[in-house]
């Protein structure tokens, strides 16, 4: 019997209920299809971690806004971890990430629930996907995408100058959709920010009443791009801890600061407190690129080169279920991807 719930219309006590509610409510993830004045529908995903609610209080704020009124286009809504929602966890100790499971190849339910979610969205055509998330450390708003293509610039640059584009963790939700349509994925801060909220309900709203996504490639001016090249990891042996504790690594306190800022070679990130205590550093082909990022003096865990962090988080819980960070490096976008003045005349 399939994971997923499929609906045509809004539940009654849907644009009031609160992410914990939302399991009694639904019973379940839920696929929530609305009529709309323009096909093919733009698709959006939520809840994939129960602990980021902006996607659903952007998406009820949006319903509101439009209620007695027809949408200017048809809107699919994808809700997704909802037992995860009722305790505001990322996910449940016994689950898979709701955002690493949208690749073929597992016999799991919830591996069969998303390919059901791809197949319909794939049968009914789709206008753009996008995919709502919070940080838990301190981020700007910005759009990931993992195609460099100009629809995804345009699309990514709808919502922030800073796009980030990366290829690694695979089974991310965007990338199923980017062989559908023009996918992206927002990071809208942490969770609790109204600006959070209301940005995303400003996109939304846009995406559904633009007649088309732009073709032309984008200014370099108007978007800052970067590369994750690192995914960084604490092994599950390792003990750490921010602050003093009795551990193998001790992290600074307030490490989120660096989150989106150029750091020099050098740069502590902490202390090591146990010779063999090593952050794990892979990329995106899973390459050991340890070495390349970070050095280990004297104790002192330091940056090796000069690269920009992100999703730097304290949230040890985190940690575990996903990573200590990602490290990005400025990239210049190839010529055909770049607007210029001659293309105008």
């Amino acid at each position: 019997m399939s994971m997923l719930r499929i609906i045509e219309s809004v539940p009654q006590g849907f644009v009031d209920a609160k992410p914990e509610q939302l399991e009694a409510l639904l019973g379940g993830p839920t696929l929530m299809h609305l009529p709309g004045r323009n096909e093919p529908a733009l698709f959006v995903s939520l809840m994939l971690h129960g602990n980021e609610p902006t996607g659903l209080y952007a998406l009820q704020g949006l319903l509101k806004d439009y209620a007695g009124r027809e949408l200017p286009r048809a809107l699919s809504v994808f809700i997704g971890n909802v037992s995860a929602a009722r305790y505001k966890m990322r996910r449940l100790d016994q689950q898979p990430d709701y955002n690493r499971i949208w690749s073929t190849g597992k016999d799991l339910p919830e591996y069969k629930m998303v390919d059901q979610v791809v197949a319909e969205m794939a049968g009914r055509g789709v206008f753009a996907s996008i995919d709502i998330h919070n940080n838990t450390g301190i981020n700007p708003h910005y759009a990931c995408l993992n195609k460099l293509e100009t629809p995804f610039l345009q699309l990514a640059s709808m919502f922030s100058r800073t796009v980030v584009y990366f290829t690694k963790p695979a089974g991310v939700q965007s990338m199923a959709f980017a062989e559908l349509c023009p996918a992206v994925t927002l990071e809208c801060g942490q969770p609790g920010q109204e600006y959070g909220v209301e940005h995303a309900k400003d996109f939304l709203e846009a995406c559904l009443n633009i007649h088309e996504i732009p073709k032309h490639p984008v200014s370099p001016h108007d978007v800052s791009v970067f590369h994750t090249v690192s995914i960084v990891k604490v092994p599950e042996d390792v003990s750490f801890a921010f602050g003093p504790r009795d551990v193998q690594i001790q992290f600074i306190d307030d490490i989120d600061h660096f989150n989106f800022s150029e750091m020099p070679a050098g740069t502590c990130f902490g202390r090591q407190f146990d010779k063999d205590a090593q952050l794990e550093c892979q990329d995106e082909h899973g390459n050991d690129v340890s070495e390349r990022y970070f050095s280990y003096h004297n104790g002192k865990i330091a940056l090796a080169s000069s690269v920009m962090p992100s999703m730097l988080t304290r949230d040890e819980k985190v940690i575990r279920q996903d990573c200590f960070c990602y490290l990005m490096e400025r990239m210049e976008l190839p010529t055909h991807l770049q607007h210029s003045q001659k293309q105008e005349s």
